[in-house]
């Protein structure tokens, strides 16, 4: 499995809970795990995920993509808001790969930093 390279945000920021996020639910594949950062309408939509897949574990047996994404943009937008645009790499088993790109909205709520949305998007065109 892979993870995005490099030094990691700090866990206080938004851009860290952005990237925890990213690694709980498309790195490591725990919706539980990526719950925990979210709030709004990004927890409601991890629930239902998380609904869907129903008894289905994920766990060590599980054949799993390798993930990597790094931080194409960052949107500051006001007062205790920033978004945050990632390009992911996806590496199946047998070499196939795709791309995507995910859009992690983030919101301070009292102290803490938490993922209030996210897209899933199609990727850059490999060149």
């Amino acid at each position: 499995m892979l993870l995005a390279g490099g030094c990691k945000a700090g866990s206080d920021t938004a851009q860290g809970v952005a990237e925890r996020f990213l690694d709980q639910h498309y790195v490591r594949m725990n919706l539980p795990g990526a719950v925990e950062y979210c709030t709004g309408l990004a927890k409601h939509k991890v629930e239902e995920e998380i609904r869907l897949v129903g008894e289905q574990e994920v766990d060590a047996s599980t054949r799993q993509p390798g993930v990597s994404y790094t931080l194409a943009e960052e949107v500051p937008e006001g007062e205790g808001r920033v978004s945050f645009v990632y390009d992911g790499t996806i590496r199946l088993g047998g070499g196939d790969r795709f791309t995507m790109r995910w859009l992690v909205n983030t919101r301070r709520e009292g102290d803490e930093w938490k993922v209030s949305n996210f897209k899933e998007m199609p990727g850059k065109p490999e060149s």
